[in-house]
């Protein structure tokens, strides 16, 4: 008879006779030691990448603090281009030249 037919509880307590009846290993004296080796070798590489990625994301963040406070502080020397966009091309395109509003001739 196979022991893993019926109901859920007689394959439970089959699952735990089979449990019962296999031998368990004892532990070497460098078990615990060689396990964390084994540990921290898979976590090496990801904990470096989570370092960087966070000290990136640092950076950035105290780059972008101080290139916004950097340019919300007023200007004292005004010294180059007080226009703004719309100014200028009012000004270079004004309708007082005489080729926009002169008299259309025909041919």
């Amino acid at each position: 008879m196979n022991p893993m037919r019926g109901s859920d509880d007689e394959k439970l307590d089959a699952l735990f006779r089979a449990f019962g009846e296999c031998p368990v290993p004892e532990p070497s004296v460098n078990f615990m030691p060689t396990l964390w080796g084994r540990i921290e070798s898979r976590q090496s590489f990801t904990f470096s990448f989570r370092r960087m990625a966070n000290a990136f994301v640092t950076a950035a963040l105290a780059l972008s603090v101080a290139l916004g406070v950097y340019m919300s502080m007023p200007r004292s020397n005004q010294s180059y281009y007080s226009q703004t966009y719309v100014e200028a091309l009012a000004e270079a395109n004004s309708l007082d030249a005489p080729d926009i509003v002169g008299p259309v001739t025909g041919r």
